[in-house]
């Protein structure tokens, strides 16, 4: 898990020097995020929720290089509350958005979540995922996200944003 953090933090200075000497001018977003558990998640968690800030920067002709931050709630099932309550996790990504028309984007991130909870631990994460750039500087994104740590928590995640 060190060198997946190592990993970032390299990707986050290379983005940070490379945005310092583009003339070219990225873009931050936030966003709401919901997802359906999948998999054994759903076995015990009903939803997800919550929400994250992206930044993206142009690299390409239609490519830009991403990060992003947020937070996810796993919401549990009612049977399980009284034994478990939810649970947090803070995920930070970093990718590629490759916009193959105007509008219609796929893209692909890669990182790691950090729970909020006592003894949690870390997750290597994947997100394969496509959308779509609305007039008005929205956008809406689909995804799978899965979160590896001894075993498997996966999500088909809605993201909800608005661009400035």
């Amino acid at each position: 898990m060190k060198k997946v953090l190592l990993l970032l933090t390299v990707v986050c200075g290379l983005s940070i020097s490379s945005f310092a000497q583009s003339r070219n001018q990225g873009h931050f977003s936030i966003g709401f995020e919901a997802g359906l558990p999948v998999g054994d998640a759903a076995d015990f968690y009903s939803a997800v929720l919550g929400g994250s800030l992206k930044y993206d920067l142009p690299i390409a002709k239609s490519t830009y290089f991403n990060v992003s931050a947020g937070y996810n709630s796993f919401i549990i099932k009612d049977k399980f509350k009284p034994v478990f309550g939810s649970y947090g996790a803070v995920p930070l990504k970093a990718g590629i958005k490759y916009f193959a028309d105007q509008r219609f984007f796929v893209e692909g991130q890669l990182g790691a979540a950090f729970s909020t909870e006592s003894g949690g631990g870390t997750a290597f994460v994947y997100a394969p995922g496509v959308g779509y750039a609305f007039d008005g500087g929205f956008e809406a994104g689909l995804r799978y996200e899965a979160w590896s740590n001894n075993g498997t928590v996966g999500q088909l995640g809605l993201r909800l944003a608005v661009n400035f």
